[in-house]
């Protein structure tokens, strides 16, 4: 450690009524020093109420003795900060190889989204982020994966009443319908864009609630030309452009169709395939 910038003196000089009746208050007594350690004391100031004495450590023998005391405080330090490096290395080493699994597994949480003014809720990831006006009476996103998203929608009572999933039909019969919203939806205005839509599996289960619900799953592939306005075929050659998989939970109640709609690349599809099945079997319809 490097010696300090103020070094306490080594007396405390108060004044007296005279030069010969000054006071010394010693915390270091100049006179039980070593004479070659020793620092000569200047002056007293008659104008000064309060006066410090030279630090000892002026002299140069004592810059010497003080170096040799601040080497073994060094070594000391030193010694101290290998022994905790060693502690942590050692603790590192400990965990990496008796509980690296346990250390670094991740397990996903989930937060429960509940309407109870509409008459639905369902669980999703928690790190995703609600995005107000999307259309749909709620929509969630993943901050990350912009393409993966998920959405609520229903029908109004008003315009069509719904009293069973049987007013759908079947579920292949209501994955059509689906399969015919989406491509609806996804129509381009732009020259050579075409989507092509394969219905991967529909399926009918009844949850803990005692109801029934529909889950259609959709593959949609979009294609575009890199020369739309190319005259010879062979000019546009068609590219793909994204690559998705399409979730959808229907319910019914309340005399509304209730849909949840998942939305994310194939890609990652498979790697959260579990987690998004976790939201797809969580949706439930209440009554209102």
């Amino acid at each position: 450690m490097a010696s300090s910038a103020f070094a306490f003196p080594s007396h405390i000089i108060t004044k007296g009524a005279s030069t010969d009746s000054w006071k010394s208050t010693s915390l270091s007594s100049s006179r039980s020093l070593p004479t070659e350690l020793s620092s000569p004391c200047p002056k007293p100031n008659n104008n000064s109420h309060l006066l410090f004495s030279r630090p000892i450590s002026s002299g140069p023998r004592c810059q010497s003795a003080k170096k040799s005391l601040t080497d073994d405080k060094q070594a000391c330090a030193v010694g101290r900060r290998k022994s905790m490096m060693m502690g942590l290395l050692m603790s590192g080493l400990i965990l990496s190889e008796a509980n690296l699994s346990t250390a670094f597994a991740s397990t996903p949480v989930f937060r429960e989204y509940i309407d109870t003014f509409d008459g639905y809720s369902f669980k999703y990831p928690q790190n995703w982020i609600q995005v107000r006006g999307a259309g749909a009476d709620i929509f969630f996103r993943d901050p990350v994966v912009l393409d993966e998203n998920l959405s609520v929608e229903f029908s109004s009572p008003s315009s069509s009443k719904y009293t069973s999933l049987e007013d759908l039909g079947s579920p292949e019969e209501a994955g059509k319908m689906v399969v015919r919203q989406y491509l609806t939806e996804f129509m381009s205005t732009r020259l050579g864009v075409r989507r092509q839509a394969n219905i991967l599996s529909t399926s009918s289960r009844v949850a803990d609630d005692g109801k029934p619900y529909y889950q259609i799953e959709v593959n949609i592939k979009s294609y575009a030309n890199n020369n739309e306005l190319a005259v010879m075929p062979q000019d546009r050659v068609a590219r793909l452009e994204w690559n998705r998989r399409y979730l959808a939970v229907l319910g019914v109640e309340n005399n509304r169709l209730y849909s949840l709609r998942l939305q994310t690349p194939e890609k990652v599809f498979i790697e959260e395939e579990k987690d998004l099945r976790r939201v797809m079997d969580s949706f439930r319809v209440e009554k209102i």
